[in-house]
């Protein structure tokens, strides 16, 4: 059986969709959750990919999260053993200064739903295939970086020009959130830390504009996580115990 080392910062944000398809294709899945212990030091050893969830801490906090530099290792471990791995928002950013760039305030939030504009060489990319030049997908975040030396620029949006990159062959960083269902959304929406975080915005995002735009586009944004997350989880290759190769 393969088994996923997942990084987990906040008890509300999780796998999400990614959840079921990595059960379907037979995963054993680990969760790290640094929140409650932050002084875990997780080891790769015995596993076959990596996972860094999202999370409202900035990656140059780390002189208040420890545990920030611990993932950076299992980034890098990770990338060293070839395995694949998989960073969404705060672990987008880990992944980015892993690679040695530089990750910074965006000079605008992005809460909610915006629309994404697929790159040229995102055009050829096996987790974006199923994607149209542009499609509206779920953010939350005020942070983003610099596309790594080496790295391929996948995505941009208007408020933030750098939302995906692809390192190698099995290294993705996504800033914005496929994995979000509305039952997810409405949740982060509802978590205080999350609604100071908006009423600091001074009325610019209404909470119920973003429900309704959910409901809007919450079925196209699961048709694009089934097929990014299931050519990720081909990353993989085959079940060596089962010898199956990944579910399509």
């Amino acid at each position: 059986m393969r088994k996923l080392l997942v990084c987990q910062h906040v008890p509300h944000e999780i796998l999400g969709t990614l959840d079921p398809l990595l059960k379907r294709a037979g995963f054993r899945i680990r969760y790290v959750n640094f929140g409650r212990h932050p002084d875990l030091q997780p080891s790769l050893d015995g596993y076959h990919g990596l996972v860094v969830l999202g999370g409202p801490m900035s990656v140059y906090d780390d002189d208040r999260f420890a545990y920030l530099i611990t993932e950076m290792k299992l980034i890098e471990d990770a990338m060293t053993r070839n395995l694949p791995v998989l960073g969404i928002c705060l672990g987008a950013q880990l992944i980015a200064k892993t690679l040695g760039a530089r990750v910074y305030p965006n000079h605008v939030k992005e809460i909610g739903w915006y629309d994404v504009n697929l790159l040229e060489d995102a055009q050829q990319d096996p987790l974006l295939t199923e994607f149209k030049e542009t499609e509206t997908i779920f953010q939350w975040h005020g942070d983003t970086f610099d596309i790594p030396n080496g790295a391929v620029h996948l995505a941009s949006s208007l408020m933030c020009g750098n939302q995906a990159f692809r390192y190698e062959a099995k290294v993705y960083a996504l800033q914005f959130h496929l994995e979000v269902d509305e039952p997810m959304i409405l949740r982060w929406l509802k978590v205080p830390e999350n609604r100071r975080e908006i009423s600091s915005l001074h009325g610019d995002l209404d909470p119920d504009q973003i429900h309704a735009q959910t409901i809007n586009h919450i079925e196209r944004l699961h048709e694009l996580s089934d097929r990014a997350f299931g050519e990720f989880i081909k990353l993989f290759g085959p079940d060596k115990a089962s010898g199956k190769p990944p579910p399509r």
